[in-house]
């Protein structure tokens, strides 16, 4: 599943660690790092890819808001502060939200929202990107929406597509990191594009001519994802 990349600047510890323990309620956001210096988070920015940032406004060296004037394009900026006055200029920097201290988890997931939802859209078109599946000395082009399911094959990976079969020398984790977010595990030795799913059962998936296995450990996740459940 694809997450997206989050970084906190922030001068206070305390504040770092309260915005750390919030986004462990939320999959779907990965925390890269955090910083108290605003040039060294810049640093960051300029050769790793990020794709929000939560940016405190008062701090030394260099505020937030000049910070956030020095950012590559593309990047969400929630602004943290003490300080609401600093609110009309935060929001002519286009900024995705501004949360006042002290920040309240209720407040602080309706901002992520904000960014969540559309990011679902995005990841309707991320699903139509090509798999590249190397094949012995074959690179395959898969499109993603034609794989229905993949097999592992002892050290290899049999993808099930539409109108043919691919075998490539790699692992569940190694297949599983290039797939789009609707392709789930469902047993040691399956991954299911689940809007290939017609009917499923207590142990098992319906793919219209194949059934695919699912065991226990997988279930109740398989279970969350074909139900579409969301908090946002």
């Amino acid at each position: 599943m694809y997450q997206m990349k989050a970084i906190i600047v922030d001068d206070e510890p305390k504040a770092i660690e309260l915005l750390k323990s919030y986004l462990e309620h939320f999959s779907s956001i990965e925390l890269v790092a955090t910083f108290r210096n605003g040039l060294k988070a810049f640093e960051f920015v300029s050769k790793e890819p990020v794709d929000l940032i939560f940016l405190d406004i008062n701090m030394p060296h260099i505020s937030g808001i000049s910070l956030s004037k020095m950012l590559p394009e593309g990047i969400h900026i929630i602004f943290t502060t003490a300080y609401s006055e600093y609110a009309v200029e935060s929001y002519e920097i286009k900024a995705v939200d501004y949360l006042v201290k002290p920040i309240s988890l209720e407040r602080f997931s309706k901002s992520i929202c904000r960014i969540l939802t559309p990011a679902k859209e995005t990841a309707i078109e991320r699903d139509k990107l090509l798999i590249y599946v190397k094949s012995g000395f074959e690179t395959f082009r898969l499109e993603s929406a034609a794989i229905y399911f993949l097999e592992k094959d002892g050290n290899y990976m049999n993808y099930h597509c539409e109108n043919q079969k691919v075998l490539a020398r790699e692992t569940i984790q190694e297949a599983l990191s290039k797939l789009p977010n609707t392709f789930i595990q469902t047993h040691k030795s399956f991954i299911v594009n689940i809007e290939k799913v017609l009917s499923y059962g207590k142990s098992e998936l319906n793919l219209g001519k194949e059934k695919i296995p699912l065991s226990d450990s997988f279930k109740n996740e398989v279970f969350n994802q074909l139900e579409n459940n969301t908090n946002c």
